[in-house]
């Protein structure tokens, strides 16, 4: 007798055959096909009282094919794909393939990296780092890139998602099968040895996933035969909340629906030791209006499907990094469970890039927000419950481009981009919260992010010193000279906000003191001085760490040469400053 008998769903694989198991409630029978196309092998599955179907194939092996034969009550004969495959053929018509389980870790352990030291970036496997022409990216050329991450001070790699696709290439937002690695990408195999290669190294790998939609052309659409109002069926609201702009709502008040889900979950973070997720468009989990909506068109399950999910993934890892992506300010996205909240660590301050982008001249200043403000608003008064970044696959697509792309369309290479980059970039490293770069913003690539234009790695060489910049604002940020231990704090004081010139300076700190506190002073603007007057919050001798003008990072860049200053009794200083530089100074 097979481990069927503990309605483990899925394919199980033993040394004497494979247990599989599917839920399937309405099917009159069911069973399951072994072998490959045209030469099948058929074992009947039994019902249990959960409408589970189950049974044991005696001599199957990893790496055999197989999918479901569902009959339905109305004598209709389907072949579905297993829900839970761990690997399909191909990603959009293939079938399911039984994996082996096991994988040889070599002893490495997932890296344990707090709140205050996370640096994101953000990186689609497709178009990260390709190894020929003619194909896509994959897990395999991504990770020869790793230590170029490592050397750039990258602690936390956001994967976007890359469960299959129904598509050889895409963003992965419209989610084919859960369960499965695309596998384009180098599926199950080439994402456990991406994720090992980044634990040696000492990186974390957090995954986007997506739970708001399921794809309508998956196999799980319809699954067993039945539906309503011509809807999805079993793993879908079959009602009017099962409508959202991408594909059907899963059906959150269900069991069997949530445990679906809550198994995905524990998949990444224990099979493939993934340190956290990113949940994609909470809010359309949450309401069937998204960000129109309000308490009448709300999903209470959904809310509490959220709390378990953050509840879940604490209790596998403590130091599991959940965070959310809600389109709304709401306080109770990152408030504890036990408060009510669903419990997540962080969420993408989603007005942040777009403050940043009007502060430069980039935009009109979004929902009357201005920088400084957008800097100072916390989450329940807690610096890092939110994801800050200036650019990001959503604010760089859509209808927009990359921040250096918007600067000087067609030339995004231009000494003005390159300024406008830096500023965002130590923006985005300097504020208060969990900074996020994506992939390829700190060598200027161009154009607006998609899902077929590489990236060009020749921009690395082409603008070293702009990568260069990039490595030094993010030593400062992680404290390693152990003179700007104050980036890495809650405390924020912007003490200067000179609005006809566009100059911004604040203050950032942990606890206060030399070597901790930390100020930056930012002229945003496109005018010159040679000496700047502004008062600092504290006197005493303050020394440039970094300073963007240096022609290191650009032999065009206009060079102002400061190494210290010293306030004076009133703890003003005067300090040199070119168009759209910034400084960041400390004390010893």
């Amino acid at each position: 007798m097979g481990q069927h008998e503990k309605h483990m769903l899925g394919a199980v694989l033993s040394d004497k055959g494979v247990d599989f198991c599917v839920w399937a409630p309405n099917a009159a029978s069911v069973s399951v096909l072994v072998g490959e196309p045209f030469d099948w092998q058929e074992t009947s599955l039994e019902r249990d009282d959960n409408n589970r179907w189950s049974g044991f194939a005696e001599g199957v092996q990893a790496g055999q094919s197989y999918k479901y034969k569902i009959t339905t009550h109305e004598g209709a004969v389907i072949e579905k794909n297993d829900p839970r495959a761990r690997q399909l053929t191909a990603s959009d018509e293939g079938v399911s393939v039984i994996i082996d389980p096991h994988y040889d870790w070599e002893g490495i352990e997932s890296p344990v990296i707090e709140k205050n030291e996370h640096i994101i970036y953000e990186l689609h496997i497709g178009t990260f780092h390709r190894p020929d022409a003619a194909t896509t990216g994959t897990f395999a050329s991504a990770t020869e890139k790793l230590d170029y991450l490592q050397q750039l001070g990258v602690t936390t790699i956001e994967l976007m998602p890359v469960t299959s696709i129904a598509m050889s290439n895409g963003w992965g937002y419209a989610p084919n099968y859960l369960f499965s690695v695309e596998n384009s990408y180098g599926g199950r195999r080439g994402l456990l040895d991406f994720v090992k290669e980044a634990h040696r190294r000492g990186m974390a790998v957090i995954l986007d996933v997506v739970y708001n939609h399921f794809f309508p052309a998956t196999d799980l659409w319809q699954f067993d035969g039945w539906q309503e109002n011509n809807r999805g069926g079993i793993y879908f609201y079959n009602d009017d909340r099962g409508d959202t702009p991408w594909g059907g709502r899963p059906d959150y008040g269900r069991k069997e629906v949530r445990e679906f889900i809550l198994d995905n979950v524990a998949m990444w973070l224990t099979e493939y030791r993934i340190d956290g997720l990113r949940v994609d468009s909470t809010i359309y989990m949450r309401n069937t209006k998204g960000p129109e909506g309000d308490e009448s068109t709300a999903i209470p399950e959904a809310w509490s499907l959220l709390q378990e999910i953050t509840q879940l993934a604490h209790r596998v890892n403590d130091h599991s990094l959940m965070v959310a992506e809600d389109s709304s300010v709401n306080n109770a996205i990152t408030a504890p469970v036990e408060a009510g909240g669903a419990g997540f660590d962080a969420q993408w301050g989603l007005a942040f890039p777009h403050t940043v982008r009007a502060a430069l001249g980039l935009e009109v200043e979004p929902y009357g927000n201005t920088l400084s403000g957008e800097m100072a608003h916390f989450y329940n008064g807690a610096a890092f419950q939110k994801v800050v970044f200036s650019d990001s696959h959503d604010t760089a697509a859509n209808g927009s481009v990359r921040l250096n792309e918007a600067v000087a369309p067609g030339n995004a290479a231009t000494t003005l981009a390159r300024q406008h980059t830096l500023l965002a970039s130590l923006l985005t490293l300097t504020a208060p919260g969990i900074p996020m770069l994506l992939q390829g913003q700190e060598f200027m690539q161009e154009g607006a992010f998609n899902d077929w234009q590489m990236l060009d790695w020749q921009k690395t060489e082409q603008f070293a010193g702009i990568v260069q910049a990039h490595e030094h604002i993010i030593n400062l940020r992680r404290n390693h000279f152990n003179h700007t231990a104050g980036l890495r704090g809650e405390g924020l004081n912007i003490f200067h906000h000179d609005t006809e010139n566009n100059v911004i300076a604040y203050r950032r700190t942990a606890k206060g003191g030399p070597r901790d506190e930390t100020i930056i002073i930012a002229n945003l603007g496109g005018s010159r001085f040679k000496d700047y007057a502004i008062t600092l919050p504290t006197a005493g001798t303050w020394r440039v760490r970094f300073n963007s003008t240096w022609c290191g990072y650009s032999t065009d860049f206009h060079q102002t040469r400061i190494e210290t200053v010293e306030t004076d009794d009133k703890h003003a200083i005067s300090v040199p400053l070119s168009e759209r530089c910034a400084l960041i100074l400390s004390q010893d």
